[in-house]
């Protein structure tokens, strides 16, 4: 069986900055996936090549066996690609509803009466149900956040794909978002998470990926990565021979 997705050699340089060099990732389907590294280590660029919003100079983006990398962005996600964004943008003259609802028809093809019951399910499930009809641009960055995150579900995914989701979160407001993650991955989804809050990646995923430097410098279990010295001496600057 071919992988939900994978990334065969891609690469990509701003200039002379180098954010992926030759870098392959594949996923099997409803598997969990975590990745960190650095700021600036090209994380969001990856997902930029994976759900087309970025160019890769080299290489080839495969979606269940067939080759996608010069699908266009909308039709990556009626594929059953999806992602949120680290800076949340939500149409801030819309309301919350509103937004979703958009997500869920314009994601599926869908008409916008036949999504409303699923949109207010979802709104409900992220804790948004009672900000329905605020417009989104008045929401807090947490309630953006969780806008970013009821969209992308909105499209019904089949990968979905976080860019820190978890950040400025409270201990219970990371619970409750692992909670759900943990849920959407047991409906079948498959995962790829970039976080810099790591207690809420060794939670929920089954392996952990390090980019660094425009390459993937480990990958496995979580709690083995995470303890390795090629992570502490990125973060930390501890010598990895020391």
């Amino acid at each position: 069986m071919a992988p939900i997705l994978a990334l065969e050699n891609i690469s990509k340089r701003f200039g002379a900055v180098v954010v992926a060099d030759g870098i392959d990732l594949s996923l099997n389907e409803g598997e969990a996936l975590g990745i960190i590294g650095p700021n600036g280590a090209g994380k969001t660029t990856l997902f930029g090549m994976a759900t087309g919003t970025v160019t890769p100079d080299a290489g080839r983006v495969l979606f269940d066996g067939n080759d996608i990398t010069r699908l266009a962005p909308e039709g990556r996600c009626r594929l059953g690609l999806a992602r949120s964004f680290q800076i949340p943008q939500p149409f801030s003259g819309m309301t919350v509803f509103e937004n979703v609802v958009v997500a869920a028809a314009f994601g599926n093809n869908e008409r916008e009466a036949a999504v409303y019951d699923r949109c207010a399910k979802l709104l409900e499930r992220c804790g948004l149900a009672e900000k329905a009809n605020k417009r989104a641009g008045g929401l807090t960055l947490l309630d953006r956040k969780r806008l970013e995150l009821a969209r992308a579900l909105a499209t019904k995914p089949r990968v979905l794909l976080l860019d820190e989701v978890a950040g400025g979160l409270t201990e219970h407001e990371c619970a409750t978002l692992i909670a759900l993650i943990k849920d959407v991955r047991a409906e079948g989804v498959t995962i790829v998470w970039i976080e810099h809050v790591v207690h809420a990646l060794l939670a929920t995923v089954d392996r952990l990926a390090v980019l660094h430097g425009g390459r993937f410098i480990a990958s496995g279990d979580p709690h083995k990565v995470i303890r390795s010295a090629e992570v502490a001496e990125i973060y930390m600057g501890i010598d990895a021979d020391a």
